[in-house]
């Protein structure tokens, strides 16, 4: 797989203002887009980390404790951005991996699709 470096990382939280307070004004990551998703009654935070990297930090109702669920508190998923995500799919998959299908994001446009790590880890990868 040829990624070109790492596009965000997503975490998932239980309060949402406690969570936003700590990453805005404890850790000094700036705010890049704040979008409050009516229909699934949640934030999404994306904070500039560094020059280049960025956290999107999301809020959901009642989100279960996790290690399996990819909507529960925690790290949801780690993303790789890459060249050609239909080139990576294949790739991935003639090694074996199992990758869903190509999605597009709702907020951006871009394509992208997840596949999981031997701990069932969601991992993405993101179209540049």
């Amino acid at each position: 797989m040829q990624t070109t470096g790492i596009d965000h990382v997503a975490i998932i939280c239980s309060d949402y203002d406690k969570s936003k307070y700590f990453y805005v004004n404890i850790l000094g990551f700036s705010i890049i887009k704040e979008t409050f998703r009516e229909q699934r009654k949640s934030y999404k935070l994306d904070l500039k980390v560094g020059e280049y990297d960025q956290i999107e930090l999301f809020s959901f109702p009642n989100p279960p404790q996790r290690l399996s669920q990819p909507e529960a508190c925690g790290l949801r998923h780690l993303a790789f951005q890459v060249e050609d995500i239909e080139k990576t799919v294949l790739e991935l998959e003639s090694k074996g991996v199992e990758v869903e299908e190509i999605r597009i994001d709702e907020l951006t446009g871009k394509q992208f699709t997840f596949f999981r790590d031997p701990d069932n880890l969601p991992l993405e990868i993101y179209q540049k």
